[in-house]
């Protein structure tokens, strides 16, 4: 046989035996490849403010603030609900819940054998939702909610109070706000001012928390200024736009013993407008 021919046969007669028994494995696919997408969350922390309008009739609307903070998708909170006869403001109601890209509930401890539930998407600015209340006084009450965040507001304060007698004197100085919220659901401020006054030159920011010294709650803004002459109270509320605090104040302690309005303005070195 031609050796050609012969060495031909036997590469092919290897070729097949190969083959014999070789196990053929399915291609993978492109999904089984791609690991699975991670999960959305969102950051809820912060100060909050929320305005619920009952759908239940006979009852008046509420305000509930205050500080909620989140570990994972786990989040908890402290909030303090106003302008309700079944709740006490000064009470601390605890919140809790799990956070998710789309609709998030929020449920409260009984408080007086009340239950309150925040549902809605964090994710939406504002919050749009709802809330229900079950047992105790408020049994059965529900409406709708929108909620805001409320933003730092720490760096410059300014502004002109107002006295009795219709005479007016400036402040000027420095705010800092604490990045973390209060057992009782507040955040803590502090700071210095300056006033043009004869009454005291100058006065320092006391940090407190709800419902003492300095400290901002939800929109709910309270500076205690120490003087050298007393102490100078402000309880106001912050404008939408954080821009503006107007309320009133007082002062006691000193020589210079007096009250009246106040209308302080605060800006931040963050703030879109300084850009």
């Amino acid at each position: 046989m031609n050796p050609v021919v012969r060495t031909f046969r036997l590469v092919f007669a290897l070729t097949l035996l190969c083959g014999c028994g070789r196990e053929t494995r399915p291609t993978e696919t492109t999904a089984a490849r791609t690991p699975p997408a991670a999960q959305v969350t969102l950051n809820i922390a912060g100060n909050w403010q929320f305005s619920a309008t009952p759908t239940t009739p006979g009852k008046p609307p509420m305000t509930i603030a205050g500080g909620i903070t989140q570990n994972d998708i786990a989040a908890s909170g402290a909030l303090h609900v106003d302008g309700s006869k079944c709740f006490d403001r000064l009470k601390t109601i605890d919140f809790s819940g799990t956070v998710s890209a789309g609709t998030t509930s929020l449920i409260s401890a009984a408080l007086e054998g009340q239950v309150v539930t925040l549902t809605g998407n964090f994710g939406n600015t504002p919050f749009a939702g709802t809330y229900r209340i079950m047992g105790g006084c408020a049994d059965g009450e529900m409406g709708k909610v929108i909620g805001n965040n409320i933003p730092y507001i720490g760096n410059t304060l300014s502004g002109s109070l107002t006295n009795s007698a219709n005479k007016t004197f400036d402040v000027a100085g420095e705010i800092a706000q604490s990045s973390n919220a209060s057992t009782e659901g507040s955040f803590e401020l502090s700071g210095t001012g300056t006033f043009d006054t004869p009454c005291f030159r100058a006065g320092t920011i006391k940090p407190g928390m709800f419902p003492s010294g300095s400290f901002i709650l939800g929109t709910t803004v309270s500076l205690q200024f120490e003087t050298g002459n007393g102490t100078l109270a402000f309880l106001g509320t912050l404008s939408q736009d954080r821009s503006e605090i107007s309320g009133n104040y007082a002062i006691a302690g000193g020589t210079c013993e007096d009250s009246g309005t106040a209308v302080l303005s605060v800006s931040s070195a963050w703030d879109p407008w300084d850009y």
